[in-house]
């Protein structure tokens, strides 16, 4: 039961449950409240702020002497099963729907930029590119499979910008990033409920290369590197002392982004994207005991995806900035994911509140089509209805 429970447990929670995380698979966007209202259209060209950091590093060339982002987000998300072919099992649960395993989560992000010289920027920004939360009832049908998955990403990201031209800029960075997960689900056992929990830190880069076509268009091009994760903890049981030492090895997804920012004119600016995740490299979950026994492998095998977005600014005045922005994710769906398409309808506004400050609001409706599941060896087959709700806000200083 062991072997099956590490496989289940650990394997839900690196996969996750999309509908709670906010890009394909468990990737998050949300490293600004600026692009929010564009459902993050056009950010690897855009560069309105030090948050370009993340999104295209090259963007730092565009920016005041000195800058600092501080943005949150409220993320109200939902996950609700229903299905008629949930067992209920003496002494594990009592069957039921689990209840709406979503969450109200906070989200912050951080960015500094400073000009050097006239052709050199550096900055670093502190942001959370992975994450995910679900937890149902501890006694629904599902509980062999799954009670609470949260997995939680800190990513540093020191980057420095290059302004070759006029019209040509480079930058690179680095990302040094920790994860840790905690999962939960029931087992058929005496054992009870089995809680595994790890950590891990990893490494990567990010690339990002600017081209000013002329005074009105930019064209950005980024690329984030895939960062491999080894998570150690420990597996524990609620109804007994049992602690067992186990490993997993995952990867981490690379992305690249293609964007184009267009000021059509004095009041309108225009923005497109497409990203694309190399979600194909998550192939399996292989899950190792300490000594290298392997206790099980999962067969995940994951497609890449892309996300398709588009974006508006309508200035209003000096002082205030109205945003719009549309987004559709293209996802993928397997047993262990009750995911599918989704659709953001996004809106926003910036307000200059001084000479050097900004304040930047967002919302976002995520609309995503419903899922179907079928899985585990006690066969739970149904149907998720989900939705993602995010308030964001930002605030801007240059000095």
């Amino acid at each position: 039961m062991t072997t099956r429970f590490n496989r289940q447990a650990l394997g839900l929670a690196l996969a996750g449950c999309s509908s709670v995380a906010h890009a394909a698979g468990f990737a998050l966007i949300e490293q600004n409240a600026s692009g929010l209202g564009n459902a993050y259209a056009g950010q690897a060209a855009s560069a309105q702020d030090a948050s370009t950091i993340f999104f295209n590093p090259a963007g730092m060339t565009l920016l005041p002497d000195s800058q600092l982002v501080v943005a949150g987000h409220l993320i109200n998300s939902s996950a609700e099963f229903s299905g008629g072919n949930g067992v209920s099992i003496p002494g594990v649960n009592t069957g039921g729907d689990g209840g709406d395993a979503g969450s109200l989560a906070f989200l912050p992000n951080a960015y500094l930029a400073y000009r050097v010289s006239p052709s050199i920027h550096v900055g670093v920004g502190m942001n959370a590119p992975f994450g995910l939360k679900t937890e149902y009832e501890s006694t629904w049908a599902g509980s062999t499979q799954a009670i609470e998955s949260d997995l939680k990403t800190v990513n540093l990201n020191p980057a420095v910008a290059w302004k070759l031209s006029e019209a040509f800029s480079l930058g690179a960075g680095l990302s040094l990033q920790y994860v840790e997960a905690t999962l939960s689900n029931a087992t058929a056992t005496a054992s009870g409920i089995g809680t595994v929990k790890g950590d891990d830190y990893g490494w990567g880069f990010n690339l990002g290369a600017l081209w000013q076509v002329n005074a009105a268009t930019r064209v950005g091009l980024a690329y984030r590197s895939e960062i491999d994760q080894s998570l150690e903890g420990d597996l524990t049981f609620n109804a007994s002392s049992t602690v067992i030492p186990v490993t997993a090895d995952v990867t981490l997804p690379d992305s690249a982004s293609l964007s184009v920012f267009h000021k059509l004119n004095a009041r309108w600016d225009w923005l497109v994207d497409v990203t694309w995740t190399g979600w194909s490299d998550f192939k399996e979950l292989r899950i190792v005991r300490n000594g290298g026994v392997t206790l099980g492998v999962t067969e995940e095998n994951w497609s890449d995806s892309y996300r398709y977005s588009a974006g508006a600014n309508y200035h209003l005045d000096d002082k205030l900035t109205l945003r719009g922005g549309l987004a559709y994710d293209e996802t993928f769906r397997t047993a262990r994911i009750p995911d599918e398409n989704r659709t953001w309808v996004a809106f926003g506004a910036q307000y200059r509140l001084s000479s050097t400050s900004l304040i930047d609001v967002g919302y976002v409706h995520i609309f995503i089509d419903d899922a179907r599941i079928s899985e585990g060896a006690v066969k739970l087959s149904g149907e998720y209805e989900s939705a993602v709700d995010i308030l964001s806000a930002q605030l801007t200083l240059n000095f």
